[in-house]
């Protein structure tokens, strides 16, 4: 399951683009559940995600509606709210889980970056979309 480390790879080049490094950057992780809808979490490439991201210095978040809270060697991380707050704070926002329940047209107007690493946003036109796999 290499897909955690390609997403890393491709989101440090994207921020590297807007003159950020991953280290230090604000990270918002949308999705931990292993399919969208869903609150099953095992084998979830998110858990594997945040953990990577971590190790490389930056500050992760998360939301998803359906998982209130996860740990993470040790650590326990609390979902929190899409506020437009929240969404235009961070440096990326990183969709993982494509839940229904995601306005991604509100959420990418909002957001500084947002990397799609599911593929759910090719509709939209938006300059600070990134797609894995594009």
């Amino acid at each position: 399951e290499n897909m955690p480390y390609h997403v890393v790879l491709r989101l440090m080049e994207a921020l590297n683009n807007k003159g950020k490094s991953l280290k230090g950057a604000k990270i918002l992780i949308l999705g931990v559940a292993y399919k969208k809808d869903i609150e099953d979490m095992r084998e979830s490439p998110s858990l594997k995600l945040i953990g990577l991201l971590k190790q490389k210095g930056a500050d992760v978040s998360y939301n998803d509606p359906y998982i209130p809270q996860i740990q993470l060697s040790g650590e326990v991380l609390k979902s929190v709210e899409l506020s437009k707050d929240v969404l235009s704070s961070v440096d990326c926002i990183l969709l993982a889980t494509d839940h229904s329940s995601y306005n991604l047209e509100e959420i990418a107007s909002c957001s500084k970056l947002l990397f799609d690493a599911r593929g759910a946003t090719r509709k939209l036109k938006f300059d600070n979309i990134v797609r894995l796999g594009e």
